[in-house]
């Protein structure tokens, strides 16, 4: 992500008049130039030549095109009234298996309480796989059925990081019709067991909530990039991301860098980084254990896997625009999931 910007000196321009031009003092202008540039270009005391002069990224003219950050180069996550219409593109990658997953999907701001806020998700598109409408009674009936799940209810605190499902006492009301629906379309014993299979998992909502922390979509869009970013613009963290079913999801040290300054289009923009660390072996993840088989007090931590997350967020209210997640994890081969994410409509 570019650190700085370039002013292209202009005849008869001074280092002071430079400097003021941005509204900086020329000591602090001479120091970063001479801090980026090479050593022939350096600046001893006023301009002898130079075409081209170094400034710190936040130096511009149009004070609009800066991120407006909170305190600490925060981002503040305000999604008050806020509704908008999603296209989603998951890629699964497993075995030398491709399998896209593509739909559309609204998500309404509802009310903050306590610090969280609550939103409610609802799939306004049918389902696509690999480029064509879901067709195999396994798929449909996939499909179908999740219809009892939706309108979803989540809550997300305040960094904008996914909390808990909020209304699964509902799911079990919605069943009845759910069931009927389908039962209008399939008959036989696939469809009974399928069924009595989410019957089971309505009944147990610890079972049905771990279900939905696993959502793709959810976890990308409310990944929780609404924290300070400090003098530098970064920050790091430690995340996990659900590649992999496993109780215990696999954790990520990630690098995240925003660009103090917003693009052309008005957008801003984040970048982030990572590597798999978790003490849990290839063969631990193989064999879904949700802790290391292993104890030592200096456990040789796993890197096998990589992590890659990219946003643009509106330049006014700092919603996602569109995003990228990028997960992966080493099994007997690599696991990968790809999400993107671009608003439909504003």
């Amino acid at each position: 992500m570019q650190k700085f910007n370039i002013h292209t000196v202009q005849t008869g321009e001074s280092l002071k008049s430079i400097a003021s031009l941005y509204h900086l003092d020329a000591g602090a202008v001479k120091l970063f130039h001479n801090n980026h540039c090479d050593v022939k270009d350096m600046i001893l005391i006023e301009l002898t030549g130079q075409k081209e002069l170094f400034l710190p990224r936040t130096a511009v003219t149009d004070k609009s095109r800066l991120v407006p950050f909170g305190r600490g180069n925060s981002l503040v996550f305000q999604p008050e009234n806020s509704f908008y219409r999603y296209g989603v593109s998951i890629n699964m990658e497993s075995n030398d298996r491709k399998n896209e997953l593509k739909y559309e999907t609204s998500v309404r701001w509802l009310k903050k309480e306590t610090k969280l806020h609550f939103f409610e998700i609802d799939r306004t598109s049918n389902l696509f796989l690999n480029e064509e409408e879901v067709n195999e009674i396994a798929d449909l009936l996939a499909y179908k059925t999740s219809k009892v799940l939706y309108p979803l209810q989540i809550s997300v605190d305040e960094q904008g990081k996914f909390n808990a499902v909020e209304n699964i006492s509902v799911f079990k009301e919605r069943w009845a019709a759910v069931k009927e629906e389908v039962y209008k379309e399939f008959e036989g014993e696939t469809v009974d067991s399928y069924c009595e299979k989410i019957e089971k998992i309505i009944d147990e909502p610890e079972v049905i909530s771990l279900y939905l922390r696993n959502d793709y979509f959810i976890r990308t869009l409310f990944f929780g990039v609404y924290q300070s970013f400090g003098q530098d613009y970064e920050t790091e963290l430690t995340e996990s991301f659900p590649v992999v079913d496993n109780p215990v999801e696999p954790k990520y040290e990630i690098k995240l860098e925003i660009d103090p300054l917003k693009g052309e289009s008005g957008l801003v923009n984040i970048e982030g980084e990572g590597k798999l660390n978790d003490e849990r072996s290839t063969y631990d993840f193989i064999n879904k254990a949700p802790f290391s088989m292993i104890i030592v007090d200096n456990p040789v931590m796993n890197h096998e896997g990589d992590f890659r997350i990219v946003y643009y967020l509106n330049g006014q209210n700092l919603l996602v625009k569109s995003m990228y997640l990028e997960c992966d994890l080493q099994l007997e081969k690599k696991k990968k999931i790809s999400v993107v994410i671009a608003m439909l409509t504003e």
